[in-house]
């Protein structure tokens, strides 16, 4: 008979040499104690470079991540490199700016045959590479055209009926109207339902008289409108005559079409009062103004009536029951501009990421002792600023291109349940993206030191274009607590029997899955084939979000009991931002994971691969405490985590300028001199004035 003790002491001490086998392998991955003086400092990453770098096939991943409107940008991008005239410089006046942008739009209208007008509702997948392209010549001019097209333009179409389409359509898209999106007040911006405008009907002349009746309800904040507008899409009250004591009955937040200056001679209309409202941190090329209205009339047709309809003896109609329901459409309508700002971000993240790892890997600093100095790209610092983020970069844009395919869809067949995925998705994409993009622009400005901060390298110009990206078309912090509010309603739908949406399908699992008691042999788990299991990854991300919407329902349930709704909300408000974060973060991951699946050509599959795993692991190591303080990750496991986030940041490190070269911005579009892809110094030396 075997002896059951001598069993479990020789299984124990096999289990121990194992375990000190698995860490000599580790330990010899970041360790080579033969170092001499006569080799590199960087000698401890020597035996992580014998493992086979992955070639990258660039035109073939650059393929796969701009689809089929590479040719609509490369078209925009020679427009603009033919044309040095309409090229922003450096250092220009507000009012100069403002001018060369409008410039720059007509010319691109009219001149070069782009009309983004037409592909808003037939193919807004094209418009949005429109608006990244555009976005990457001037921000200021991206801006304007998203004004233009996606507000103003846009509000016309989704809000409007036929007739306000065939009236106003083709001056909108060659640019003899142009117009404004007249919605933030000075005391209300993200409460749209707060708004103070009025627009009362008047039965006996059939119209409308829009009004500002306090200060706090001028429109403010309202592109084009300082200089350029000729008509506003207002959104205002409307106000229909009724016989009770009042006089007047509130019908909810419309919007309605305002001519603000004459056509011809363009002119301030009377009763319409505009002010600039001067320079701004950035985007100076927009000419925002603030607006008043003093009983200034319209005509009844111009109620855009697609929700809401007001006949000729004033009786209001609607195919929607509730004022709630009908501002729930209005707003649902103008969910592009959302998209449009997640994925134009996402394309300034492209250029500062290009900027600062081509840099990087230009400059040489330092070295061993009668060596020649070293890439500082080869800093395991610098990979440490720079790596995560270049695996971001990628993680956001399949993710935004997975929202724009969504939201192409959803303006095709209005599905009810696409509708409501779309606006909590584009809500926290925006959200998340935006927010890091500010942050990682200072990142990258601090990584290329002293030539990070002239201006001529663009990171300053960047940083401040982008930073009002975070507030407008939604606050980030209220849009976070959107998405919070939306699962928190499908976590209560859940145990009414409800169904989920496709994007929040993964909380039917991990409610009933991830919250038992962690598997205390996964925890412990630290092989690299397990750590960069896909399946690992999302688990844990979907983990922490169940995690923290259980307790979330919790908290909020308990405080309302003595704070009421609203303050129990505000008493878990850091708990909710944190829950929705982390419910964006599964997304973006999970679509990653679908991206580098899907990839056909294999080595661009395998340098996705390891940008996928860098992004989840980075993630996952940065919250590492959450994990740790309910088990879900030992700490042997974390010491893992952190050594692989590490090793993956090298390997990224070494297809760096592969993943960067197939964003396939040329010189002329990154426009840094210490970007230049070759004699990069030369154009610098240049630029200041010395001859070559």
């Amino acid at each position: 008979m075997s002896n059951p003790t001598a069993d479990n002491n020789h299984h124990q001490s096999s289990d121990q040499l194992s375990a000190i086998h698995r860490r000599i392998q580790r330990l010899s991955i970041h360790l080579n104690p033969t170092i001499t003086p006569q080799q590199p400092l960087l000698q401890p990453l020597k035996c992580a470079g014998k493992v086979k770098k992955v070639e990258v096939n660039t035109a073939a991943l650059s393929e796969y991540m701009r689809g089929k409107y590479r040719d609509v940008q490369e078209q925009i991008y020679d427009y603009f490199n033919s044309r040095p005239d309409l090229q922003t410089p450096i250092e220009i006046l507000k009012d100069d700016h403002r001018e060369l942008c409008v410039k720059q739009l007509l010319g691109l209208v009219r001149e070069a045959g782009i009309r983004p007008f037409r592909y808003v509702v037939e193919d807004p997948s094209k418009y949005f590479a429109i608006l990244e392209a555009v976005g990457g010549v001037d921000m200021s001019l991206g801006i304007k055209l998203g004004v233009q097209y996606s507000l103003w333009g846009g509000s016309v179409l989704n809000l409007g009926t036929k007739k306000h389409r065939d009236k106003y359509f083709d001056g909108i898209d060659n640019l003899d109207y142009m117009g404004c999106f007249a919605m933030t007040e000075l005391h209300h911006g993200s409460n749209v339902q707060g708004l103070q405008t009025t627009a009362t009907f008047d039965p006996i002349t059939d119209e409308f008289i829009i009004d500002t009746p306090n200060d706090g309800a001028i429109k403010w904040w309202i592109g084009n409108a300082a200089v350029h507008g000729k008509f506003a899409s207002v959104f205002a009250k409307l106000m229909l005559p009724s016989h009770d004591a009042k006089g007047v009955t509130d019908m909810g937040v419309h919007a309605f079409i305002v001519p603000i200056r004459d056509l011809k001679t363009h002119q301030v209309l009377p009763g319409v009062e505009i002010h600039d409202c001067g320079y701004k941190i950035g985007l100076n090329g927009v000419d925002n103004g603030a607006l008043r209205f003093r009983l200034v009339r319209i005509p009844r047709d111009n109620l855009l009536n697609r929700f809401g309809d007001v006949s000729r003896d004033g009786k209001y109609t609607s195919s929607l029951p509730t004022i709630n329901k009908r501002f729930a459409a209005t707003l649902g309508e103008l969910v592009g501009g959302r998209v449009g700002l997640a994925y134009s971000s996402v394309g300034v993240l492209k250029l500062v990421s290009t900027i600062a790892i081509r840099y990087s890997l230009l400059r040489h600093q330092f070295g061993p002792p009668r060596q020649p100095e070293i890439s500082i790209l080869d800093y395991q610092s610098q990979q440490h600023k720079l790596m995560p983020m270049l695996a971001s970069t990628y993680a956001f844009h399949f993710a935004t291109v997975d929202l724009v395919d969504k939201y192409s869809e959803m303006k095709k067949s209005h599905d009810d349940e696409l509708v409501g995925d779309v606006h909590a998705l584009s809500a926290g994409l925006k959200a998340y993206v935006t927010s890091y993009t500010a942050k990682a622009i200072s990142i990258c400005r601090e990584s290329c030191g002293g030539h990070g901060y002239a201006a001529v390298n663009r990171f300053g110009s960047l940083r401040n274009d982008h930073d009002i990206f975070q507030t407008f078309e939604g606050d980030n912090t209220v849009l976070l607590q959107q998405v919070a509010g939306d699962l928190l309603k499908r976590y209560q739908e859940k145990f009414r029997g409800g169904t989920f949406t496709v994007t929040w399908n993964y909380l039917r699992e991990s409610m009933n899955t991830y919250l038992n008691q962690p598997n205390p042999v996964t925890a412990r788990w630290e092989g690299v084939d397990h750590l960069r299991d896909p399946q690992f990854q999302l688990d844990a991300f979907r983990y922490r979000t169940s995690r923290l919407l259980q307790s979330a329902a919790a908290r909020l349930n308990k405080h309302s009991k003595t704070l009421g709704g609203f303050g129990a909300w505000n008493r878990c408000l850091n708990h909710l931002l944190t829950m929705a974060e982390s419910h964006i973060e599964s997304v973006i991951l999970a679509k990653f994971i679908e991206a580098v699946k899907s990839c056909p050509d294999e080595s661009s599959r395998s340098a996705l691969k390891l940008a996928c795993d860098l992004y989840a692991l980075d993630r996952i190591w940065n919250d590492i405490g959450t994990y740790r303080n309910v088990d879900y990750v030992a700490p042997n496991k974390a010491k893992a985590i952190h050594k692989l986030v590490d090793y993956l940041s090298f390997q990224v490190r070494n297809v760096a300028k592969e993943l960067v070269d197939a964003f396939d911005l040329p010189d002329y579009v990154t426009r840094a001199p210490i970007a230049m892809q070759s004699q990069a110094y030369s154009q610098y030396t240049q630029h200041v004035g010395f001859e070559t």
